[in-house]
């Protein structure tokens, strides 16, 4: 189901890319734009600019260009349907879909699974505070040192002992018990009966980065197995995409500085009721690219937090592994590790947040927890050490990190530098194309120059009349302009919403260096110049069609009075 073209124009038009881009890389004002170092590369001067008139950005350095959805889509990594829902979801708006050819995503069943769970977790946090069973509960937190705040905050409820809790408020819905068993929520035996899948546990409600409710996480309450349940995978929800506590954590700080990502969800939540309120947990699994791809756009640091024994160390080496390819220039990724036998839950009970926070400054950084991983494991063995280093740098995608880890392999094995290290082993770092901005200036024929204005300048072409001899016109290029006029004939659109139309289009990267490039022509001149392309290609169809006339041995009635015409004509523009 395809996404209405404009509810995309209405989503460019009220992101302002400015703000946008602001809230992940600090720009400064650079005359009409914003710039900054590119996000995407290493760089040491700024070569990334932002245009507020245009709504688009663009780096000379790399090349990296676009609108919100493409930033969106380049710096969180996400896919164009993706980058959409999470603009939407800024602005509060619901994507809506039209019916298409390709396979087809029952969007009314995923809207019911989201009431359903919001229904679910409503019950659970009523059962908290109605059940008869309710002071066990409340005993048990009390226990655990969790205000009625950090409940409320987390919305926190109580599934009872029992069978039909849940389902038995859908007795009579049939519909509805089938959508929960979609959801998890229920369960089926062999012999069909259903019942209720968290009985007798603390709940936690997992939401995605929107605020909704997409599974639960159930704590036993007594001496039961297993002592953590999840929701199992289900249309709305996949558990490696997802990270507890990240919407708790954006509703606390809006920019944080940095991430702790644990193991559970009770480290999360102890760890905000003692003030440590920017913590997300991975749900119990190995962390997966998609959870550091959350992490990473979420805080310029992620510290990832393990038990100090074997497991710890292991998890810890595999997160390494994971999050090599995915960072950027400025990420941080560091990695804390617990006195073995203790969690979060328990270590921040022990010394406060004060000196949780102490052990999380003594954090190791990636550089130093790899190299400590690879000389505990070969020892004396440079070759071997130098083998597992440079198949892990290789992946390395930022070449800030890539070269400092090249350092460190080359101080390891007792070489003088990382370029001693590259010759020998016959290791290439990719280096960034600059772009020539030279290239991109000048003014180039009229019809580049119409092109270019009406790009950079889309509302050149609002209420201009029909321009049919273009149509007829024999110039390359000439049925991009016609398009564009025709697109910007009715309605008034920005340069970002414009190209978004060409996302999918062959000239796509013609129109966006056309959209940077410098034209020279002054902003008080713009509407002149803009007129005087058009009459020039006017002129150059009159002359077009005086060739194809004069050249043809008879001609009929008409076009001998057209002809008589183009010579009255190209007489007045020769004056």
């Amino acid at each position: 189901m395809a996404i209405p073209r404009d509810f995309i124009n209405e989503l460019i038009a009220r992101t302002d890319i400015v703000d946008l881009i602001d809230h992940r890389v600090p720009l400064k004002k650079a005359g009409k734009n914003h710039s900054a170092c590119c996000p995407f590369h290493s760089e040491k001067s700024p070569s990334f600019t932002v245009s507020q008139d245009k709504q688009f950005y663009h780096c000379f350095g790399c090349g990296a260009h676009g609108n919100v959805i493409d930033f969106i889509m380049e710096y969180d990594r996400l896919e164009f349907v993706d980058a959409i829902e999470e603009l939407a979801g800024k602005l509060g708006l619901e994507v809506p879909r039209e019916q298409g050819t390709g396979p087809k995503k029952d969007q009314s069943l995923s809207r019911d699974l989201y009431q359903l769970m919001e229904e679910a977790n409503l019950y659970y946090q009523n059962q908290l505070r109605q059940h008869s069973d309710k002071q066990k509960v409340v005993d048990y937190l009390e226990f655990r040192g969790l205000s009625s705040d950090v409940v409320e905050h987390f919305g926190i409820g109580f599934a009872p002992d029992g069978w039909d809790g849940l389902l038995s408020r859908y007795r009579q819905n049939p519909a509805a018990q089938d959508k929960l068993l979609t959801a998890g929520m229920l369960i089926a035996n062999d012999n069909g009966k259903r019942y209720d899948r968290f009985r007798d546990r603390l709940m936690f409600p997992i939401r995605d980065r929107r605020g909704r409710v997409v599974g639960f996480g159930g704590r036993v309450l007594g001496d039961g197995t297993p002592k953590y349940l999840n929701s199992p995978e289900t249309p709305i929800f996949h558990k490696g995409n997802e990270l507890y506590g990240l919407y708790e954590l954006k509703q606390t700080h809006r920019d944080p500085q940095q991430v702790l990502i644990v193991e559970g969800y009770m480290d999360v939540v102890a760890l905000a009721q003692f003030g440590v309120d920017y913590a997300v947990a991975s749900l119990g699994t190995a962390t997966t690219a998609e959870q550091f791809q959350l992490l990473v756009r979420s805080a310029k640091e992620v510290i990832c937090c393990y038990d100090g024994d074997r497991a710890g160390k292991e998890a810890a080496w595999r997160a390494l592994e994971t999050a090599l390819p995915l960072l950027k220039p400025g990420d941080v990724v560091r990695f804390m590790f617990l006195p073995q036998g203790e969690d979060p839950d328990t270590m921040v009970r022990q010394v406060g947040k004060d000196g949780f926070e102490e052990l999380m400054v003594s954090a190791l950084d990636l550089p130093a927890f790899l190299f400590e991983t690879l000389t505990s494991k070969f020892g004396s063995d440079k070759s071997s050490l130098a083998k597992q280093a440079m198949s892990l740098i290789e992946r390395v995608q930022d070449t800030v990190l890539q070269n400092l880890l090249l350092e460190n392999l080359a101080h390891k094995i007792g070489m003088n530098s990382a370029d001693d290290l590259k010759k020998k082993l016959g290791f290439a770092v990719k280096q960034q194309q600059p772009m020539n901005k030279k290239g991109l200036q000048g003014r180039g024929t009229p019809l580049r120059l119409a092109i270019a204005l009406l790009v950079q300048r889309p509302e050149l072409g609002y209420g201009l009349a029909v321009q049919p001899s273009l149509a007829h016109l024999k110039i390359a290029g000439i049925e991009l302009l016609s398009d564009l006029l025709n697109l910007t004939r009715d309605r008034k659109l920005n340069s970002a919403q414009l190209l978004e139309i060409y996302r999918q289009h062959e000239q796509k990267n013609a129109l966006i260096k056309l959209a940077q490039w410098d034209h020279q022509v002054a902003d008080e001149n713009l509407v002149q110049e803009f007129k005087q392309s058009l009459i020039w290609l006017n002129n150059q169809y009159i002359e077009q069609r005086y060739q194809e006339l004069s050249l043809k041995q008879t001609l009929n009635k008409a076009e001998k009075i057209q002809l008589t015409k183009l010579i009255s004509i190209m007489k007045g523009i020769a004056k």
